[in-house]
C-alpha cells in the first residue's frame, strides 16, 4: 500500500510539472477570447473602428480633429509631411511599472508569459492597431518582439520565427520606420555594450547588431537605428574614456560595414540622450554627436532626434532639429515631450501645440523627413489603463503634429516671420557684408569701416512683436 501511494505521489507530481511546464496561453483576462489551440480568437481591439477624419468640430475621441493623411500641405500630402510610426516597445510592452510601482497594464491579450506564443500574439495586435490607426510604419527592438533564449543561436531563431510572421502580417504596404538591438536592459550591458570594457559583451553586442540589422532589412526597413542606452560612464575615476570613445566608433564603421555588405539601403541614425540610466552619456545633444560623427569620419549616419532627450540636455527639441538640420545631418524624430517638473525622461506623447509648430518649422525647412518621420516613441501615463487609451494617445499625438503643421505653412505663407528675421540681418545685404561672409574681409578692413563708421546703431531684436506673429499662427 505505501508503495502504492509513493507511486501515486510521484505521478501526480509529474503531471502537476508537466502542466505547469507548458506556457500558458490563454489570457489572464477572464472575458478574453481563446481558441481550443491558444490563439487569440477575433478582435484585439473589438470595440475600435478605423479611426477617420471628422474635422475640428468633432467631438468624437476615436477621430482626428486635424489629422487629414491625403490633405495637401505646402505641395505635399500631409501623410508625406509626417510619416507616422508606432513604438511596438512602449504600445505593446508598456506596463506602467516604475521605479516606485509595479504594473498597472494588463492588456486582454496578455498571458503572462514571455513565449514565442504571447510574442506572435502581441505582433497580430500590432497590425490590427495599426490597421484600425491609418498608420503605415512601426518601430521595434529586437528584444521586444522576441524573447531571449538560453543561447545566441537560439535567441536568433526566436526572432526568426516572430519576423517571419511579422512579414506576412505586414502585406505590401505596411513598413518599419526604423529596427534596432536592446543593448541596455540585459545584465550583460551593466557596463555598456559598445564602449563595455568586457571584449565578450563588445563582440556579443556586435553579433546582436549584425542579427538586428538582418532583419530589419529583410522586413523592408526604412532606417535603422543605434541608442547607446549605457553607452557613457558613471565616473571618470574607473573610466578610460577615449578608448571607449575610439571602440564605439570601430563599432559603428563595422555596422556601416555590413549595411552595405547586406544591400541595405536604410539611413543609418544615432539618438543622442545626455543621461539616464548613465551619469554621462556620450551622445549627449546633437552637437556632441555630431562632433564625434566628424571626429570618426562617420558622416553617413545621421541623427534621430527625440524631443525629450533634448530638454533632458537643456535644449528646447527646436534647437537640436535645427543644429541637426543645418548640418545636414537631420534624418528622424522620436515624438514625445517631457514634463518640465519631473527630471526625467518621461516619453509623454507631444500634445503642446506650440511646440509642434516649431517642430514642424524645421521639419519643412528640411524639405520633409523621408526616408526618416515620426515615431511616437511615448508611451501611455500609468494611469491611463483602459485599451481605447493606446488609440487615444496615438490620435492626440498625430492630430498635434498635423496643428504643427498647419501652422508652420501658415506662417511660412504669411512670410510676417521670415520678413521680421531677413529684416534683423538685412545689415549684411551689402557690399561688406557679402565680403564678410564670403571670407574676403579682413581685420583690417573692418577695423577702417568700423573707424570711419564710428560707434555704431544697434537695432531692436523685436522678440515679442517675433512671438506675436508666432502666436496669431496657434
Amino acid at each position: 500500500m505505501a508503495g502504492r501511494i509513493l507511486l501515486l505521489v510521484l505521478f501526480m507530481n509529474a503531471v502537476f510539472f508537466i502542466v505547469n511546464a507548458v506556457p500558458e496561453t490563454c489570457p489572464a483576462d477572464l472575458g478574453g477570447k481563446c481558441g481550443e489551440d491558444g490563439e487569440w480568437e477575433g478582435e484585439f481591439f473589438p470595440g475600435v473602428p478605423k479611426i477617420k477624419y471628422e474635422g475640428p468640430s468633432s467631438k468624437n475621441p476615436l477621430s482626428y480633429k486635424w489629422y487629414n493623411a491625403e490633405e495637401v500641405i505646402l505641395g505635399k500630402k500631409m501623410k508625406d509631411w509626417l510619416r507616422f510610426s508606432v513604438a511596438f516597445w512602449h504600445t505593446f510592452r508598456g506596463t506602467g511599472a516604475d521605479p516606485f510601482g509595479a504594473p498597472t497594464k494588463y492588456w486582454p491579450w496578455e498571458d503572462g508569459t514571455n513565449s514565442i506564443a504571447m510574442a506572435k500574439r502581441r505582433m497580430r495586435a500590432n497590425f490590427e492597431f495599426l490597421s484600425k490607426l491609418g498608420v503605415d510604419r512601426w518601430c521595434f527592438h529586437d528584444r521586444d518582439i522576441a524573447p531571449d533564449g538560453k543561447t545566441l543561436k537560439e535567441t536568433n531563431s526566436n526572432l526568426d520565427e516572430v519576423v517571419a510572421l511579422a512579414e506576412e502580417l505586414q502585406g505590401d504596404k505596411i513598413r518599419p520606420l526604423w529596427g534596432t538591438a536592446q543593448l541596455f536592459m540585459h545584465p550583460r550591458y551593466m557596463h555598456g555594450a559598445a564602449t563595455s570594457s568586457e571584449l565578450g559583451v563588445y563582440a556579443y553586442a556586435a553579433a546582436q547588431v549584425k542579427k538586428a540589422m538582418e532583419v530589419t532589412h529583410y522586413l523592408g526597413g526604412e532606417n535603422y537605428v543605434f541608442w547607446g542606452g549605457r553607452e557613457g560612464y558613471q565616473t571618470l575615476l574607473n573610466t578610460d574614456m577615449e578608448r571607449e570613445l575610439d571602440h564605439m566608433a570601430k563599432f559603428l564603421e563595422a555596422a556601416a560595414a555590413y549595411k552595405k555588405k547586406i544591400g541595405f539601403n536604410g539611413t543609418l541614425l544615432i539618438e543622442p540622450k545626455p543621461q539616464e540610466p548613465t551619469k554621462h552619456q556620450y551622445d549627449w545633444d546633437a552637437a556632441t554627436t555630431l562632433n564625434f560623427l566628424r571626429k570618426y569620419g562617420l558622416l553617413e549616419f545621421k541623427l534621430n532626434i527625440e524631443c525629450n532627450h533634448a530638454t533632458l540636455s537643456g535644449h528646447s527639441c527646436h534647437h537640436d532639429l535645427e543644429t541637426a538640420r543645418i548640418n545636414g545631418m537631420l534624418g528622424n524624430i522620436d515624438a514625445n515631450t517631457g514634463d518640465p517638473q519631473v527630471g526625467w525622461d518621461t516619453d509623454q506623447f507631444l500634445t503642446d501645440v506650440g511646440e509642434a509648430t516649431m517642430v514642424m518649422i524645421s521639419v519643412i525647412r528640411n524639405g520633409g523627413l523621408a526616408p526618416g518621420g515620426f515615431n511616437f516613441d511615448a508611451k501611455l501615463r500609468r494611469e491611463s489603463t483602459d485599451v481605447e487609451d493606446l488609440f487615444i494617445a496615438h490620435i492626440s499625438g498625430m492630430d498635434t503634429l498635423a496643428r504643427g503643421l498647419r501652422n508652420a505653412a501658415k506662417l511660412i505663407e504669411d512670410g510676417s516671420l521670415a520678413e521680421l528675421v531677413s529684416k534683423r540681418y538685412s545689415s549684411f545685404d551689402t557690399e561688406l557684408g557679402a565680403q564678410i561672409e564670403a571670407g574676403k574681409a579682413d581685420f583690417e578692413m573692418l577695423e577702417k569701416k568700423a573707424m570711419e563708421w564710428g560707434e555704431p546703431k544697434v537695432a531692436s531684436a523685436k522678440q515679442e512683436l517675433a512671438e506675436m506673429i508666432f502666436q496669431s499662427a496657434l
